[in-house]
C-alpha cells in the first residue's frame, strides 16, 4: 500500500474576534488588496494587426536579413518604418 506524502501545512488568517469588529475596520492584514485601477485606454482590447504577405528574391530577402541583423533590428520594424514613410510622404 501506498503511503501519502504530506504537503506543506497553511495556516488560515486570523479573523476579527466578532461580525462587528469586521464591519468596524478589519486590520489592514485581512482586508484584501483593491484590484489595480484599469485605465480607460486599456479598458478596450486592441484592434487586432492586419497581416502583410510579399514575396521577396531568395537573395533581397538574405540580404535584408543580414543587413537587418547587423543594425540589431528586426525585419518587420524596418518594413513598418519603411510603410509608415511612405503613407506620410503620400497622404
Amino acid at each position: 500500500m501506498m503511503s501519502k506524502k504530506k504537503g506543506p501545512s497553511f495556516a488560515m488568517p486570523t479573523r476579527a474576534a466578532s461580525l462587528d469588529e469586521w464591519v468596524a475596520g478589519a486590520p489592514a492584514a485581512l482586508v484584501p488588496p483593491a484590484p489595480p485601477a484599469m485605465p480607460e485606454a486599456a479598458a478596450e482590447p486592441p484592434a487586432k494587426p492586419a497581416r502583410l504577405t510579399i514575396d521577396l528574391p531568395v537573395n533581397l530577402h538574405r540580404q535584408f536579413k543580414v543587413a537587418a541583423a547587423r543594425n540589431g533590428v528586426g525585419m518587420v520594424d524596418v518594413v513598418r518604418e519603411a510603410i509608415e514613410a511612405w503613407v506620410q510622404k503620400h497622404s
